[in-house]
């Protein structure tokens, strides 16, 4: 269960993250009611089920990114999705940031950009600076502090945009 900062702002998720258990595949795991984050082997196996639902319905589709997976494996498909996801792993050596970068800049993906997994408050600000405007925290961890992360870099950023305006 995560808590959802997004837009600096503590929100209520309504999206379902497909997780796997024991014995599902992407074939044949159990698509929830509502607004869901698929896992990208899901959305390659299931893409027409997925859009026909989403159109069919009216909920919206998201997909979630692990962190060793790659922006290009979704870049034809970024308009089919409200949410892109991308996972943090504390073992990962910073790809998740490039594929951050490379759906915002070079994929040109307007939508909610939120980042998944290991989300502590010192890397909040990184993760806001490469386009993420949502954040999951886990429950075992203080939303307080990770919002409170963000709301120093924004306060920074202001400042320093004041500055520059007046030096200016």
């Amino acid at each position: 269960m995560f808590k959802l900062i997004k837009n600096g702002n503590i929100v209520s998720d309504v999206w379902k993250t497909l997780t796997f258990a024991e014995g599902d595949t992407p074939q044949n795991i159990r698509l929830p009611v509502g607004p869901v984050l698929v896992p990208l082997s899901v959305w390659k196996a299931r893409r027409a089920e997925l859009i026909h639902r989403e159109y069919e319905h009216g909920w919206p589709l998201g997909v979630w990114l692990a962190a060793e997976e790659s922006a290009d494996e979704i870049g034809r498909d970024i308009d089919d999705f409200t949410v892109i996801a991308v996972e943090f792993d504390k073992f990962a050596d910073g790809k998740s940031y490039s594929t951050a970068r490379t759906l915002r800049e070079h994929y040109g993906f307007r939508g909610e950009l939120r980042a998944i997994g290991d989300v502590p408050r010192s890397n909040v600000t990184y993760q806001y600076q490469v386009g993420f405007d949502s954040f999951a925290v886990r429950t075992n961890q203080k939303v307080s502090s990770v919002l409170s992360g963000l709301f120093n870099l924004k306060a920074a950023n202001q400042h320093h945009t004041q500055h520059a305006t007046l030096a200016g």
